[in-house]
Parts: C-alpha cells; sequence; structure tokens
C-alpha cells in the first residue's frame, strides 16, 4: 500500500515553514480577549493618538543631549574625530593651553577648531544648566531667532529647560508609579487573600497613614537633607503606595471564593502560587486603568515641590521652578506660559490615555 504525497494544501502549517502566528506579538500570546481590548482602545481616538504622541516626545526627551546642548555633536580637528556630546576632550588635544575640558562656547576654542577642522552642533546649541552669555538685553529675554522661547532670570535657554525637564518630570512619573504599583499590588493582595486579622490590621493602618498630610510631610522631610531624584522617588513612595491597596484588596476579596481558587486549595497549592498565578489576574485589570492617573499625580506633586523649592537641586531642569520664574518675573510672561502649557498639556495627555484604558478595560464596554 502506497503512502500518498503530501498536498501542501492539506500539510499541517509547521510542515511548510514558521507560520505567522496572529495570536502572538513580539513572543507574546495575544488572547481573543486581549485583541477585543486594543481594538478598544484604538477605537478611543482622542486616547490612542494622545498615546503616539506622548511616546513620541518622551522617546524624543531621552535623547535630549542630542537635541539640547552646549558641546558639538561632531568636532573633525587635524584628521580625527571626537564626540564631545558623549565625552570629555580637553582643550589641548584641540591645540589650546588647557588640560580641562573645551569650553566650546568660547570662541577662541571655536577659532582653534575651526582653524583644522569643523563641528556639527545639536539642534539646539545650548545647554540646560549654563547661561548664555550673548545676549543683547539682561535676562530674562523674550523670544527671539537664537532662543526660541527665550531666557530665564539666570540667562538660561528655556527650550532647554524644557525639554530636560519633561524628561525628568516623565521619569520620575513613571518610576513613582512602577514602584509604588509594586508594593501597593503586594499590600492589597495579601489583605485580600488573608482576610481576617491581617486584613483589619492593614486597614487601619492604611488609614491612619492616608490621614497624614502628605504634602506637609514631604516638605518638612525633604527639609532635612538636600534632596535629589532617588532621595525625592523614596520620599514620595512613602505616601503613593496605598492609593491601589483598596482597589486590589477588593478584587482579591472577591477571586479568592471563585472555584478554581478553592481547587487549587484543594490540590495542595501553596499559597504564594494562588495569589500570583490565579488572584493577581483579576486585579490587574482594574489595575492597569488606573496607572496612567497615578503618573499624573506624581508629575503633579513633584512640580508643587519644584514651585516651593524642596524638589529637585537647585539649577537642575524642573517644570516646577520654571513656573515659580514666571511668577517671580511677571514682565517675562513667556516663562509661565511655556511651563503652564508644557504641564498642561503633559497631564491632558496622561489623563486621555487613561480613560482610553480605561474604557478598553471595562467589561461593559462592547464593540460597535
Amino acid at each position: 500500500m502506497s503512502v500518498p504525497a503530501s498536498d501542501s494544501r492539506t500539510a499541517p502549517p509547521h510542515a511548510a515553514g514558521t507560520p505567522i502566528r496572529p495570536d502572538r506579538f513580539l513572543g507574546l500570546r495575544i488572547t481573543p480577549l486581549t485583541r477585543r481590548r486594543i481594538e478598544r482602545f484604538k477605537k478611543n481616538r482622542r486616547g490612542y493618538w494622545s498615546l503616539w504622541i506622548f511616546v513620541i516626545l518622551f522617546a524624543l526627551s531621552l535623547f535630549a543631549e542630542f537635541i539640547a546642548n552646549d558641546k558639538p555633536l561632531i568636532v573633525q580637528y587635524d584628521g580625527r574625530l571626537f564626540f564631545p556630546v558623549v565625552e570629555a576632550v580637553a582643550e589641548t588635544e584641540y591645540g589650546g593651553f588647557f588640560e580641562t575640558e573645551a569650553v566650546y562656547t568660547d570662541p577662541e576654542v571655536q577659532a582653534l577648531i575651526e582653524e583644522k577642522g569643523w563641528m556639527v552642533w545639536p539642534l539646539i546649541p545650548y545647554s540646560y544648566r549654563n547661561p548664555s552669555y550673548n545676549l543683547n538685553a539682561p535676562a530674562p529675554t523674550p523670544p527671539d531667532a537664537t532662543h526660541w522661547l527665550g531666557t530665564d532670570d539666570q540667562a538660561r535657554d528655556v527650550v532647554a529647560r524644557t525639554i530636560y525637564g519633561f524628561r525628568i518630570s516623565v521619569l520620575f512619573g513613571l518610576a513613582l508609579t512602577l514602584f509604588s504599583s509594586v508594593v501597593g499590588v503586594m499590600i492589597g493582595l495579601m489583605q485580600g487573600y488573608f482576610g481576617g486579622l491581617t486584613d483589619l490590621i492593614g486597614q487601619r493602618a492604611i488609614e491612619v497613614w492616608n490621614g497624614l498630610p502628605e504634602l506637609f510631610m514631604l516638605i518638612i522631610l525633604a527639609s532635612i537633607v538636600q534632596p535629589n531624584f532617588w532621595w525625592l522617588l523614596g520620599l514620595m513612595l512613602l505616601f503613593s503606595w496605598p492609593t491601589l491597596v483598596g482597589l486590589v484588596r477588593a478584587e482579591t476579596l472577591r477571586a479568592r471564593n471563585f472555584d478554581y481558587v478553592r481547587a487549587a486549595k484543594a490540590l495542595g497549592v501553596s499559597d504564594a502560587v494562588i495569589m500570583v498565578r490565579h488572584v493577581l489576574p483579576n486585579a490587574m485589570v482594574a489595575t492597569i486603568t488606573f496607572l496612567p492617573f497615578i503618573a499624573t499625580g506624581s508629575v503633579t506633586t513633584l512640580t508643587a515641590l519644584d514651585f516651593i523649592g524642596f524638589g529637585l537641586p537647585p539649577g537642575s531642569a524642573s517644570l516646577g521652578e520654571l513656573l515659580k520664574q514666571g511668577k517671580e518675573n511677571l514682565q517675562a510672561p513667556w516663562l509661565g506660559l511655556t511651563g503652564f502649557f508644557v504641564i498642561g498639556g503633559m497631564l491632558t495627555l496622561l489623563i486621555f490615555i487613561g480613560e482610553a484604558a480605561r474604557d478598553a478595560f471595562d467589561p461593559r464596554k462592547t464593540m460597535v
């Protein structure tokens, strides 16, 4: 009995090579439910485009050193290439006298380089920390062709400080959202799963902790030490983690009574495995929808601390410090307006993204 030759039309998918898996993306399996949620998110045009705008702006801000800097991107001198934006090059390498790093805004250094080479400057040839010395009027100066948004009261370029300040604010908000979510989810998961005395003590402790005046406590703690990025992150984490505890606790109290959870307990599965593998996915749906709003609150708190002078160290690129300068220099309205529109635009994008994510994960929403 002969075996018929295999037909490519009836052969299994893997016989003709690696198949296209529409249920997978970047190696991760996409369930039909997840695919419907993605489609719901895309149908919310306001949130969908806000996500793309926010991602593009954040991605550009990550390369702020290559966009706004008072150091050239590339220097070609005497047949050699230097990259001052990522390395420190002594002035003696260009025929100067000082062994310290070259100051590329110095006309003499520029003349030395142009004598035997050339330079490629960033789009905005100014740094967020160094003042400009070629101003035609006392600082703060209004917007012009050189400084697109003017300068602040210390002669620093506002566009450069805005780009760096946007990056710090977003990174701070994302980091605080991540850490506070991890702590809040863990505590809420344990309270809801074990219940009883654990839940009772935890709820009373959270009620006492939430009763503390957060902003005043942050001001007191920030005045004890010189705050920096990580100090502020740790201090604000002390008061931001209870945000998700109540939500995760409620979802866990509901999920622990499901039949598959009871069956897992009966089979002797450990509590840690049950919480992570069987109970946590039920709580993550509601948690994900809250993450953009937590990031919004984190950015707002950091801006408030910078505005009142208890935030990042002096000289740091800060949107709150830009608003403070706008308040102190009413004759320079471009300072306050720039800070207002940048912060307002950032928070608006995050809120639109959060609303779209909330609608995408809402089980009551149906596809049109």
